[in-house]
């Protein structure tokens, strides 16, 4: 019995040194007349198609005096068309047309507000009081036009017409680098699903342009403003990064989300919702042939941009010595650090990747190493961050009672000096990269989790990745994780944020979102 035992394990210790690889992912690519690229994968697991496009726009194309402008088409792809959104489309276009030249004049009076609080005549020029009468009268106007629109709209038709269909979680995100919107559909709506989306790219209508501002200042107070460390966060990263457009938030600047004028929006969106800027994905039970015709005969009636989106030129400036944060907050003692690093698709991204491996997970090091060892911190996070442009690592942990945010910062400090003065033990390695390898597995589960990885792919600039990254994160040796962690984990390459307790704030603050299971991506 003992020897079958001994065999047994034998057998699984080389199995799990074995190097694990994902089945690739068959992806069809083409591309429309108009320059739109179409990636298709057809999966007959069951009659329902994701799909999705992916606008290659987030918040680092744009600019200071528009930030938050990318976010705010997210809201309003989802107002309709001519016939989409609408009882009136002829009355509602009357409306617009006066709401513009009244939002005009609200303008200047805006361009005289800026000037009295340069005087120092008004503290804010957002807050009511502050306004001024002529202001107050235009604001009036303006709210009757956005009631009279009111009375023509037909609010999210956009959903209810996909929820009559059968479709079902219809959503859409903006981050720094993409702009993405996807659903599932029964196999039988695609026709549907190409005519919808096709036409709100072909003939939106940006109804409720700026009572849409409201809203988007409500997101901004509930993920922002309202949360213990909200916007602490916005302001370390905006100290950590110097040049580069991602030190301001997706969301946009307070003062800049009022300010966008509806012709920078049109500006925008005939530069970056061209079809060459755009990546439409299907993914699940259909017939490649039929979808190219639908495609074709759909998103081909957009016209190709006028000209390609610009680059991002803004490199970021390198980092010369340590920035640090001190913040009172309601929240609990904890230590945040970042470190610069590499963009998506360096060569080095895939050992930062599994060097966060390394030290996340309740298996992970800075879990035994501060929570499970000398019990300094209650929770650990490890995350790297690989944006199109530009990336960071992320580390950090909450310190436990009696226990400084110092110290855990020291700690952190230990653990990572370890990884730069001896090898990972290739035991170690190997179930970091058998853990990635079956994530990647699982990753295949659904149409919609395939959906998302290539639009994530995509939209950082390459959705061969979905096949390609795995035996890259495979390849990495021990050598490379020591390397990195010595040419990255530099005193002059991070930033650090050290947050303690606001003087009378609850012992009881609920703990940050991050913890010591986040892994990375």
């Amino acid at each position: 019995m003992k020897k079958h035992f001994y065999t047994l394990l034998i057998l699984c210790l080389s199995i799990s040194a074995i190097p694990l690889h994902a089945q690739q992912v068959p992806v069809v690519e083409t591309n429309l007349s108009n320059g739109m690229r179409v990636l298709m994968l057809p999966r007959k697991d069951e009659p329902m198609i994701s799909g999705g496009w992916v606008a290659h726009v987030g918040s680092a194309n744009e600019r200071p005096g528009i930030t938050g402008i990318a976010h705010l088409f997210e809201h309003m792809m989802f107002k309709g068309t001519p016939t989409i959104g609408t009882t009136d489309y002829e009355r509602d276009l009357k409306i617009i047309a006066e709401q513009e030249r009244v939002r005009e004049l609200m303008r200047d009076e805006e361009k005289e507000m800026r000037a009295m609080y340069r005087r120092g005549e008004i503290d804010d020029v957002q807050k009511p009081e502050n306004f001024t009468p002529r202001y107050r009268e235009l604001e009036k106007q303006f709210a009757e036009l956005i009631k009279e629109q009111r009375e023509v709209l037909v609010k999210n038709e956009f959903d209810k017409i996909y929820t009559a269909n059968g479709g079902s979680g219809m959503n859409a995100f903006t981050s720094s680098d993409m702009t993405a919107y996807f659903i599932t559909v029964p196999a039988n709506k695609l026709e549907l699903w190409m005519w919808m989306e096709a036409e709100r790219l072909l003939r939106p209508v940006f109804r409720e342009f700026y009572a849409e501002r409201d809203v988007v200042f409500e997101e901004r107070r509930m993920r922002t403003e309202s949360t213990p460390l909200g916007k602490f966060a916005e302001s370390f990263e905006s100290i950590f990064w110097e040049s580069h457009p991602y030190q301001w938030p997706v969301i946009g600047w307070p003062s800049d989300i009022p300010a966008i004028t509806k012709a920078q929006a049109d500006e925008f969106y005939a530069t970056f919702y061209a079809p060459q800027n755009i990546t439409l994905i299907l993914v699940g039970d259909f017939d490649p042939q039929q979808a190219i015709q639908y495609a074709e005969a759909y998103f081909g009636r957009i016209p190709r941009g006028k000209k390609d989106a610009p680059d991002v030129v803004t490199l970021e400036v390198k980092q010369i010595a340590e920035k640090r944060m001190y913040a009172e907050a309601e929240a609990n003692p904890q230590v945040d650090i970042m470190w610069h690093t590499v963009p998506f698709g360096h060569k080095d991204s895939y050992t930062l990747r599994v060097l966060a491996q390394i030290l996340s997970t309740r298996t992970g090091r800075l879990y035994k190493g501060l929570v499970l060892g000398p019990q300094i911190a209650t929770s650990t996070w490890s995350h790297p961050d690989h944006r199109k442009w530009a990336g960071l690592f992320n580390i950090g942990g909450e310190a436990k009672e009696s226990f400084t945010p110092q110290e855990v910062e020291e700690a952190i400090y230990e653990e990572m000096e370890k990884l730069k003065s001896e090898e990972v033990p290739p035991e170690e390695l190997q179930k970091v990269k058998n853990n990635f390898a079956a994530s990647e597995y699982r990753k295949l589960s659904s149409n919609m989790s395939i959906l998302m990885q290539l639009v994530f792919y995509d939209g950082l600039g390459n959705w061969r990745e979905i096949n390609e990254a795995g035996a890259k994160i495979q390849a990495v040796t021990a050598a490379d994780v020591k390397r990195v962690a010595k040419e990255y984990f530099t005193k002059e390459n991070r930033a650090v944020a050290v947050y303690t307790r606001k003087k009378g704030a609850s012992e009881k603050e609920p703990a940050p979102t991050k913890t010591s299971e986040t892994t990375s991506n």
